[in-house]
């Protein structure tokens, strides 16, 4: 039997059910979870999102807002250790989502994570582009007919977490991208993903353009005033939509910590392997070929050259 058929078999005799995301949750991360909400609704179980941190964009809190979303941040909860977690779009062992009261008994993901040995279900699909193509295949094995509202997040989802299918696609989210489409509400899909940036992004664009270090194709920011986990990846795509620049690394101070976020356009270059062996022994890192963020918790271990001389001493070796 499948994971999700014996998640489902699993979780109709619990209750106090909770969909967690990795801390700060993006759009992906959003509507994957509603998606598995939705999905388990059919079989009469009840599970609540929740998160660690903020809701950062404004997109997102359209999306959610629109799209009737329930998503509480774990602080509104009063969780037990009776609770039983599920974790999507993350890992526990992934250090942008912080363990929380209650038992983890699932782990469903795109990334190139390991999850605990003692999970009882694990769903790992890094060659996915989005947490979301992974719960449309759920729907498609269990032949449950996507709703509009479910289908419209997960197209989002799915846009936002492959840059408009430019990054990191699989036949898979083609062919989730192709149906969801003919399902969702169309209108107000396009109109959270053009409307991605607001006004007070400007200040970090500003911010990018006057102090950006370009070595080679290889582009260095950081940011010392701090700038939003979700804001660095997509000043992160806006730097390598130059032609001259195929790899980025920005850097934030954010809360005494440093927030690290990877873009790469290199078919010879491997964003994960990069930042696991530049933040070896100091931080932690993972991701995708294409896409990785990482995070240094003792902010006296970042020093910037040194950082920005890692970087681009393994961009060198791994091009060679």
């Amino acid at each position: 039997m499948s994971i999700i058929k014996n998640l489902i078999n699993n979780l109709k005799n619990e209750k106090n059910i909770y969909i967690q995301t990795h801390n700060f949750p993006d759009h992906d991360a959003i509507a994957s979870a509603y998606g598995l909400q939705q999905l388990l609704k059919n079989f009469g179980i009840e599970a609540f999102i929740m998160y660690k941190g903020d809701i950062q964009r404004d997109s997102l809190n359209k999306m959610i807002e629109k799209l009737n979303i329930k998503a509480y941040n774990y602080t509104e909860l009063q969780l037990k250790d009776s609770n039983k977690n599920i974790v999507i779009d993350g890992c526990v062992k992934n250090k942008n989502v912080d363990s929380l009261i209650g038992e983890e008994i699932c782990v469903i993901d795109h990334h190139e994570v390991n999850a605990s040995e003692s999970i009882k279900y694990i769903d790992i699909r890094p060659y996915l582009g989005s947490c979301s193509t992974l719960i449309y295949t759920y729907y498609n094995e269990l032949n449950i007919e996507i709703p509009q509202n479910t289908a419209s997040a997960l197209l989002i989802g799915l846009n936002m977490d492959t840059a408009l299918l430019t990054r990191g696609v699989s036949q898979f989210d083609i062919e989730a991208f192709a149906d969801l489409y003919t399902k969702a509400n169309i209108s107000l899909v396009n109109t959270i993903l053009r409307n991605y940036i607001q006004i007070n992004d400007l200040t970090f664009y500003k911010y990018l353009l006057n102090n950006i270090i370009i070595k080679d194709n290889f582009a260095f920011c950081f940011f010392k005033d701090g700038c939003s986990q979700n804001l660095l990846g997509i000043l992160g795509d806006f730097l390598i939509a130059l032609k001259e620049i195929d790899f980025s690394v920005l850097c934030a101070k954010n809360n005494n910590i440093i927030n690290i976020s990877i873009r790469n356009e290199s078919e010879q270059l491997n964003a994960a392997e990069i930042i696991q062996k530049a933040l070896n022994g100091i931080g932690f890192g993972g991701g995708h070929s294409d896409m990785a963020g990482g995070i240094i918790k003792d902010i006296s271990k970042f020093d910037k050259d040194i950082i920005i001389n890692k970087f681009y001493e393994y961009i060198v070796n791994q091009n060679k």
